[in-house]
């Protein structure tokens, strides 16, 4: 079915507006041209795209497992989406959603289909570091990536208390940001998905009685493994082929799933293989600084498991501290070989570390 444009309204701030009144950007506040910042620029731009008469939207991919690219999804398809995603969350027209993360990529954008299908009313705030800053009213359902959940924790976390239900996506939630959930009434839930899929296929609850450690599907997705045990994505609302991943995972059935890492990270060391991602949540206890595990050729083992910590180097005591709590929560072909330092991870747009871009980056210190 073709898309058609003519249905288009959007509530912001409390007030709706129509195809007409969207298209001149001074009418809903959002400044353009010399005098716009460039999250209200690409919002402008993607109403307009939202509203052309093409059937498709061009989107920029993060570039977090290669290099970034732009794919042309069907607008038919993220409508789908963002009704998936609402029957899941029970959203009700008239209901507040918090637009705080740039239109530049699929996330932003989806915040905005999303509220053009439900009715809901969109409050539009900077993408800053912590988008609650300004917020002095509740609001029913947002979308954060880590890092602002983070920033909200310092510096005032009796906001949360104004967020109804939270999904945050764009990056890894660590133990110690999960533990600071379990403090807070807000409901939040992490998501699985990518570009591809349009944004989440999966929801898994972080704290409260949602808390799992499954991802649980939305409405008519299938989950299946390849022979790589690899997971596989039916999405026939979503997606016209099957989706093939490289993300490791235990199956629990046919709509749920434990995520365990990605194959591309996966080390085969003295013929035993393990997983940096499990590694890694292992040390979130033991390393205030970002970090990672990978490997480096070996001609003993094949490859060595190493540990990449972001930071300056560190002084030797430090360091023999480290490796004592090492060997006491890490197995034998866990241990890291060697400990690198560098002063700046590689990032995407988005903020992922670029694993490999860092690890040839990186200055090494010869333990």
């Amino acid at each position: 079915m073709p898309f058609d444009r003519r249905y288009v309204s959007l509530l912001l701030n409390g007030v709706n507006y129509t195809d007409e009144k969207l298209v001149a950007p001074s009418s809903v506040g959002i400044e353009t041209g010399k005098t716009g910042a460039d999250w209200q620029q690409t919002l402008h731009q993607f109403l307009l795209n939202w509203m052309d008469k093409s059937d498709f939207i061009t989107v920029n991919t993060s570039g977090s497992t290669g290099k970034p690219k732009q794919i042309q999804l069907s607008k038919e398809r993220m409508m789908n989406s963002a009704f998936m995603t609402g029957k899941y969350f029970g959203f009700k027209s008239g209901q507040t959603a918090l637009l705080c993360l740039p239109c530049d990529y699929i996330a932003g954008k989806m915040m905005v289909v999303r509220s053009i299908m439900w009715g809901l009313d969109l409050q539009l705030v900077p993408p800053t570091g912590n988008p609650m800053a300004n917020i002095d009213q509740p609001i029913d359902f947002a979308a954060m990536i880590p890092l602002q959940v983070a920033n909200i924790f310092e510096q005032s976390p009796e906001k949360f208390g104004l967020i109804k239900k939270l999904i945050i996506g764009g990056g890894k939630v660590d133990a110690q940001l999960q533990a600071k959930l379990q403090t807070i009434p807000t409901e939040c839930y992490a998501t699985y998905g990518m570009t591809e899929t349009i944004t989440h296929v999966a929801i898994k609850g972080l704290n409260g009685e949602h808390q799992s450690d499954y991802f649980q599907g939305l409405s008519n997705i299938q989950f299946a493994t390849d022979t790589r045990g690899c997971l596989t994505i039916n999405a026939p609302r979503l997606s016209e082929k099957l989706v093939v991943t490289n993300d490791i995972v235990d199956l629990k059935n046919t709509q749920q799933f434990e995520w365990l890492g990605r194959i591309d990270n996966v080390i085969n060391t003295g013929g035993v293989k393990v997983f940096p991602e499990k590694i890694e949540a292992k040390l979130e206890e033991l390393i205030t600084s970002r970090f990672f595990i990978t490997s480096f050729p070996d001609k003993k083992l094949e490859n060595k498991v190493v540990l990449i910590i972001e930071s300056g180097k560190w002084i030797k005591e430090k360091i023999n501290v480290l490796k004592i709590d090492l060997k006491q929560v890490l197995s034998k072909f866990e241990q890291p070989k060697a400990i690198y330092f560098i002063e700046q991870f590689e990032e995407t747009p988005t903020k992922k570390i670029q694993r490999q871009r860092t690890k040839g980056k990186v200055k090494r210190f010869n333990l």
